[in-house]
């Protein structure tokens, strides 16, 4: 579940190991390229976290954020 705080969208996914996450990434990456919106993210073994917010608009969160959330939840 994406959570708004410090003017940005959060979510952290857990995955079986590196692999996995590494190419949940990767779909992440073509998604993020062809809205032209990138996330800011860590990977740690099985763990991605993903922040999003707007550069463009003072680093808020706005319906550019949303929309990308929604499209990387649909890749689970």
């Amino acid at each position: 579940m994406w959570q708004e705080e410090n003017n940005a969208l959060y979510r952290k996914f857990t995955f079986t190991d590196f692999s996995e996450a590494f190419a949940f990434m990767t779909r992440v990456a073509f998604l993020a390229e062809k809205a032209d919106h990138h996330p800011r993210w860590t990977n740690v073994w099985n763990t991605v976290e993903v922040w999003l917010n707007t550069h463009s608009a003072g680093n808020t969160v706005t319906e550019k954020d949303r929309k990308l959330a929604a499209q990387i939840d649909a890749l689970l």
